[in-house]
């Protein structure tokens, strides 16, 4: 029986896909974090004034203070650099690969961004400290170790994204301190626009996200999964976190009669193939309704599994209505 992981190995998985091993993750209680995911009836579009500061508490509590707005941003996550490029700016450093994505800088200009090396989960202190950022921005739960290495010589931002509210709150603080409100308000709004679009006409087709590398593979819930926490406005999607043990046997799943899968990838060092072939040789596999049917979509996991961000989310809607239309 096939077993899929817990919300850490969700993070130890996408830090393999950069060649790195996990070393601690957070967690919130299940009964917040589904009162957290449950939809809102409605989307609202109407975006709120962003006003410009150096200083705020950002929309997990977190106060950041700066001396200027900054001007030379080291990002240690996707969200990051997703945030900055619907912002306009374009990280000093980087430790992503999204900014190749072509509905980002493409190939071409992501060559040109430093790339922070070490890995995702251990970037190298003297290397971001080479760019002399005014602002370090990175994963809560996986980079939060290196505030202290940090301190003194820059800002450090911990993000902790667990829905696209999240995202959409991070895009906003950030607006504010870099100046860009204008570009975080268009940015928003045109995020909320198209979901909203979207959950106009639900799809009622079973939907599942699911991740990793081989036949370890793991569900997105809505409760901790920013790309999942659309899910429920756009189509049936009956997954639920199970808490940092939890996890959805193949069994399961196929219990579910799942219509439409969306499979991201993430590679394991010298690892190939895609997800959805190796799942393939289990029996089982091949009875689920998705498969049966060809309605199995293999998707960037740069975009959909790291991304997070309102660029990312509004391409995540786009291949998502279309596949489950």
């Amino acid at each position: 029986m096939l077993r899929s992981p817990s919300r850490f190995v969700r993070n130890w998985l996408t830090a393999a896909a950069v060649g790195s091993l996990l070393v601690g993750c957070g967690s919130s209680s299940e009964e917040s974090a589904n009162d957290k995911a449950r939809p809102a009836a409605k989307t609202e579009v109407t975006v709120e004034p962003i006003k410009a500061s150096t200083e705020l508490t950002d929309t997990n509590g977190v106060k950041v203070s700066l001396k200027k707005k900054p001007e030379r941003i080291v990002c240690l996550f996707a969200l990051c650099d997703d945030i900055l490029t619907e912002l306009g700016i374009v990280p000093t450093a980087t430790n992503s690969a999204v900014l190749a994505h072509p509905d980002f800088l493409g190939e071409e200009k992501a060559k040109e961004v430093d790339v922070i090396p070490g890995g995702f989960i251990a970037p190298e202190v003297e290397a971001i400290l080479s760019h002399k950022p005014d602002l370090v921005i990175g994963l809560g739960d996986t980079h939060g170790k290196l505030a202290p290495a940090l301190k003194g010589a820059t800002t450090f931002w911990a993000m902790q994204p667990e829905t696209w509210q999240d995202s959409v709150g991070y895009l906003r603080d950030t607006a504010a301190l870099t100046g860009r409100t204008a570009q975080g308000e268009k940015a928003e709004r045109a995020f909320r626009v198209k979901l909203a679009e979207a959950e106009k006409t639900p799809s009622d087709r079973t939907a599942l996200i699911i991740y990793g590398s081989d036949e370890n593979f793991g569900v997105a819930t809505p409760e901790g999964d920013v790309a999942a926490s659309l899910f429920p406005k756009i189509a049936d999607y009956p997954w639920k976190s199970r808490g940092v043990e939890g996890s959805y046997s193949l069994e399961e799943i196929l219990a579910k009669d799942v219509d439409v899968l969306f499979v991201e990838t993430l590679s394991f060092g010298d690892a190939e193939g895609k997800l959805s072939e190796k799942l393939a040789a289990n029996p089982l596999w091949s009875k689920i309704p998705a498969v049966k049917n060809g309605d199995v979509h293999e998707v960037n996991s740069e975009v959909w599994a790291k991304g997070r961000g309102t660029r990312s989310l509004g391409l995540v809607l786009d291949e998502a209505t279309a596949a489950l239309r």
